[in-house]
């Protein structure tokens, strides 16, 4: 079997790995600035899609250029979100030249789409292939691949490991295939996650406390599963939100896939929970002005209706901005974590109101890796998708595993 990375190697976002010069397992992109896709020219003859984040999912409508139509193959919650996702980057970038699709390739994308349920075996450019629950978001995928003589497990995003009952929207992973060779993520490789009943707690007597002391509390959140989670989260403990963004339109997508969520009642309840923002004849200024709770896009304060909220909310200490994910170098979030200002719509502006950062993180920390590796002691382990791929190979490797980080483009015969 022949494996090469033309992203997602030694660095996170824009996954992509080409199986036997034919078989594609992702393609994303990198919201950095300009947009950054997968390396080289591919013309797969089949795509598998593990999951429906911009950093797996992003640029897949731009592989149905020209005369180029392979199926794409994915679960029905990732077909429905890639859709959405590839809407909102025309929104963004449609009128650029960082966007490498239109909506004609989006279009085409929808005629070449194959749905599978999970443990649903089926064929792709020559390979058997089959879809196992990654406990990341709903839909997101383990992809096993077997070409008749290897077979790979490409773990994509590894939701958290050990305790199933750790994230509200969806059951954890607990598939663990037999594989000669495994690609691994390695996001939180070096992180031990704090308890998730233990942040869930301190999050909600924070924001709790904030209400009653007459303040308003801005959560930014990804659309796609953080804003699920936190909207489960408040349901939960009776406490009441608003929900902008395109968190919106993922909620109600979700929703109509209820056997990739964990609790379709509770999701249904707590979307009742919550009131949508339309945003409308200044809505979004009049909301920011009550004692409320507000889960919005975008989780990193990169744009989404967030930098409207913020600004209106910041000079008041008794205000609160609850960051719920990781912030990336160089994003407003992180510089409004480490200076107590960022950039607003061209502004940078000094934030009073108070700022805290929970770990509601959707992928397996250290602990979790190593109980899902643990399985695999005999195969072959490839790195990826981290900031320290070599590193996290170095200490595998030391602890007895056959362990490597590959270089971008570098193919890896096995």
């Amino acid at each position: 079997m022949k494996v090469e990375f033309l992203g997602g190697a030694r660095e996170v976002g824009r996954s992509s790995i080409l199986v036997n010069d034919s078989l594609l397992l992702d393609y994303g992109l990198e919201t950095s600035t300009p947009l950054q896709y997968p390396v080289g020219d591919v013309d797969p003859d089949a795509v598998v899609v593990s999951h429906g984040h911009l950093d797996h999912a992003g640029a897949v409508p731009s592989l149905l250029t020209g005369d180029s139509r392979p199926p794409i193959h994915w679960t029905p919650p990732t077909r429905a979100l890639t859709l959405t996702l590839a809407e909102d980057t025309l929104k963004l970038h449609g009128n650029t030249l960082q966007c490498p699709f239109t909506e004609t390739h989006v279009r085409r994308t929808t005629q070449v789409s194959q749905t599978h349920g999970y443990r649903e075996s089926f064929e792709a450019a020559g390979h058997k292939v089959t879809l196992y629950n990654a406990g990341h978001i709903p839909g997101s995928a383990h992809v096993h691949v077997d070409d008749g003589e290897t077979t790979l497990l490409y773990t994509a995003d590894i939701g958290p490991v050990g305790d199933e009952s750790i994230q509200r929207l969806v059951d954890g992973s607990t598939a663990r295939p037999e594989a000669d060779i495994v690609i691994t993520e390695s996001t939180y490789a070096d992180v031990e996650h704090t308890d998730r009943t233990r942040v869930e707690e301190s999050f909600v007597e924070s924001v709790q406390t904030t209400v009653w002391e007459g303040g308003t509390v801005i959560v930014p959140v990804f659309a796609i599963g953080r804003a699920q989670e936190l909207l489960l989260v408040c349901a939960a403990n009776n406490i009441d939100c608003y929900l902008d963004g395109m968190a919106r339109e993922v909620t109600e997508t979700l929703r109509r896939h209820p056997d990739f969520v964990r609790d379709h009642d509770a999701l249904a309840r707590a979307k009742s929970n919550a009131r949508f923002v339309s945003g409308r004849d200044g809505q979004r200024e009049r909301i920011a002005g009550q004692n409320t709770v507000i889960l919005t896009t975008a989780g990193m304060l990169g744009g989404g209706p967030v930098v409207s909220y913020i600004p209106e909310i910041r000079q008041n200490p008794t205000n609160k901005v609850a960051m719920t994910g990781y912030q990336v170098e160089g994003t407003p979030g992180r510089e409004l974590l480490e200076s107590g200002r960022a950039e607003f719509d061209g502004r940078v502006l000094p934030v009073s109101a108070q700022v805290e950062q929970y770990d509601f993180s959707a992928h397996a920390d250290r602990a979790g890796l190593r109980a899902f590796l643990d399985e695999y002691r005999e195969s072959r382990i490839l790195v990826n998708h981290g900031d320290d791929c070599p590193g996290f190979a170095s200490k595998l490797c030391e602890e007895g595993f056959d362990a490597s980080a590959p270089e971008l483009a570098a193919p890896i015969q096995e």
